[in-house]
């Protein structure tokens, strides 16, 4: 595996771990305010958070280049473009989860959710993408460790796991915009026009149908801000830098394990038991994540 490509991987992880734990915070946040208001605020403050991110990395760059960062009009046309169509995709993706988890269970939205594992390389065979024999079979153990993971009902549909699924189709589309867009522009920069686009469209039915109370959100200010900052600003900035040297298909897989460390969070920070067919769970999609990184016959004559 080629430096770049590890390194995509091991930041996905670590965003995963960062959503598995955001579970939490987003949990509580929502015993104060609604779901538009929750996702606005968060999404607000991912993108100011990275407004002096971008500050200081220009400035870094112009300090080892000895000259201004200056983005030519390509570049800047892609940022532009590829943060609204992101944002978008996000806002309607989030937007959509948080809704879903009010009708159905947290395991059965967990596990629809992470169905971009295998929407993704499915869109992509309409995008005329190739994916290989091994990544089908990593799609198939990590789907199996998901069900043992996260269900423990039936598989019947509700209107709530009806939701979920829309959504994981968002998430997909979103996961493909970010690998067409980000090679093409400074990811961070794009990051923070998504959050932006998002935040601003769900300011109308914040504002409009939930009209928070100030004392709401400061009741829920611990929550919103680790969500606003480490599960938008630092996690979702890192998804869009770490997919520009990695496999879009391969990428959802990693980010999969979101579901894994949201089990893992909750054993460790709120005492839940984990059961055998869990634990088997967890097993399966590191199995799958480890299986779809191992280097293949022609790359390794490569090598």
């Amino acid at each position: 595996m080629k430096k770049k490509e590890l390194r995509g991987t091991l930041l996905l992880v670590l965003t995963a771990f960062i959503w598995g734990v955001a579970f939490v915070a987003q949990s509580e946040g929502m015993k104060y305010v609604g779901p538009n208001t929750f996702n606005c605020v968060r999404m607000l403050i991912g993108g100011t958070v990275l407004i002096p991110c971008i500050f200081f990395l220009d400035k870094m760059k112009e300090k080892s280049t000895g000259k201004k960062e200056k983005m030519d009009a390509k570049s800047k046309k892609m940022m532009i473009i590829g943060g609204i169509l992101c944002g978008i995709a996000l806002c309607v993706a989030a937007t959509l989860q948080q809704f879903g988890i009010k009708y159905t269970t947290v395991g059965k939205a967990g596990f629809i959710t992470a169905m971009y594992i295998i929407i993704v390389p499915l869109l992509g065979i309409f995008l005329k993408r190739k994916v290989g024999i091994k990544i089908w079979i990593s799609v198939v153990i990590a789907v199996i460790g998901l069900y043992l993971l996260c269900m423990s009902g039936t598989l019947s549909l509700s209107q709530g796991d009806l939701l979920v699924l829309i959504c994981a189709f968002g998430f997909s589309i979103h996961i493909l915009l970010i690998d067409h867009f980000s090679p093409q522009t400074d990811p961070v920069k794009m990051s923070c026009v998504q959050f932006f686009t998002a935040g601003v469209i769900l300011l109308v039915p914040t504002l409009i149908i939930e009209k928070p109370a100030f004392a709401d959100l400061t009741a829920a200010w611990l929550p919103v801000l680790y969500a606003g900052v480490l599960s938008c600003g630092v996690a979702y900035t890192l998804q869009v830098v770490a997919q520009k040297d990695t496999d879009p298909t391969v990428a959802s897989l990693v980010l999969s394990l979101e579901s894994v460390f949201s089990v893992l969070a909750g054993w460790v920070i709120l005492h839940q038991t984990l059961t055998v067919k869990e634990i088997f769970g967890c097993v399966l999609m590191f199995a799958a994540i480890i299986l779809a990184q191992l280097p293949s016959k022609s790359e390794k004559k490569k090598v």
